[in-house]
């Protein structure tokens, strides 16, 4: 019954008084116990104002005033770490939290500091995607409202070419909308694979065909080099989706005559231990990607600023983010690599033989 209240109590004091009364209690016992070996060696003592015993307590007095500063001293950096934290709660990211001396403690600042600035990315991130959802979604809409009201008002004639143009916007809007629901689901892990045995060589070579008329309306070379079976248990259609994302975003980097290969092999690796993984390996001459943006193109929302070039027309900016999710639910996963701008670039996607 006893413990449970001293609990109880020990829950309801603060960090300081707890500081200030374990110094309190150290204290209590050496006097007590330098009074006890006075009282053994001198007989007993019943003059509390004699010098010694005046100094004693006065030392006791001054470590307990010692006590209640050395606890202000102690708590005060926590305290600005909790008010630090009511702030991240309260949506206020932009303090820096200066570190203190003590090791222990900095590391801890320095770790609420790599937090705040996580949520304030995390903010920045989520402020941006209602933007760019607002902006991917207005400019179709717009088309759209402007044609019905052309065709009510008797401007534009409701012929077949005005269909055509109706429904290539109703495509953008679904296309939108189909890659925020993949986007959801891959960050949130909640889509499902269906496995089964599927060849991969045979997979490329069959997406590549259906986007080979795109290419050559780009006039841009696309060269297939997948004639050896590279057999995985994957889900197809996903896969597939990874590769039209490659294939385009390739198509995009490249100017008219360039040129752009696909090819599969294995890597059996040099650790047995390691599952052996099958390579799709998409490479184009194209504009390139600058070392510090290698990592950077697969966050949601990122697009590369080309000097003197558009970004690709149509792409909503989340094509690799779902790319690299759906490689890595398989157990792989999507990386670029690139000599530097204006030298072309490399996306690899890594797919392991067996599932995991």
């Amino acid at each position: 019954m006893w413990r449970a209240r001293l609990r109880r109590l020990h829950a309801r004091l603060s960090l300081r008084t707890r500081l200030v009364l374990s110094h309190v209690m150290v204290v209590v016992v050496a006097v007590g116990a330098m009074s006890g070996t006075r009282e053994l060696m001198d007989g007993p003592a019943h003059d509390y104002l004699d010098p010694d015993a005046m100094g004693l307590w006065t030392g006791a007095a001054a470590a307990v005033v010692a006590a209640v500063v050395m606890s202000r001293f102690l708590v005060r950096p926590l305290d600005t770490v909790r008010a630090a934290t009511h702030r991240l709660a309260e949506g206020r990211y932009d303090q820096v939290l200066d570190l203190p001396s003590e090791p222990g403690l900095a590391a801890l600042v320095g770790d609420v500091n790599t937090l705040a600035a996580a949520l304030a990315d995390t903010e920045r991130r989520r402020a941006r995607l209602v933007s760019e959802i607002a902006h991917e979604m207005k400019t179709p809409i717009t088309i759209l409202r402007g044609q019905i009201e052309g065709m009510a008002d008797g401007i534009f004639v409701p012929d077949d070419a005005m269909f055509a143009s109706l429904t290539d916007d109703l495509d953008r809007l679904r296309r939108l909308a189909v890659d925020l629901s993949s986007l959801s689901r891959v960050e949130e892990g909640a889509f499902t694979l269906h496995r089964k045995p599927s060849d991969i060589a045979e997979l490329a070579r069959a997406t590549a065909e259906r986007l080979r008329p795109q290419y050559d309306d780009e006039r841009v070379t696309l060269t297939i080099a997948a004639d050896t079976p590279a057999v995985v248990s994957c889900d197809p259609d996903r896969i597939a989706q990874v590769l039209v994302n490659l294939l385009g975003n390739a198509l995009a980097a490249c100017n008219p005559g360039g040129h752009v290969s696909i090819s599969v092999r294995g890597d059996a690796g040099t650790d047995p231990d390691v599952t052996p993984h099958v390579l799709v390996l998409v490479t184009d001459d194209g504009v390139g990607i600058a070392r510090n943006d290698l990592n950077r193109i697969f966050s949601r929302f990122e697009r590369l600023e080309r000097p003197g070039r558009p970004a690709p027309a149509g792409g909503s900016g989340i094509g690799l983010t779902i790319a690299r999710g759906i490689a890595r639910a398989h157990g792989g996963d999507v990386t670029a690599s690139s000599p530097g701008p204006g030298h072309g670039a490399t996306f690899t996607l890594r797919i392991p033989t067996a599932p995991r």
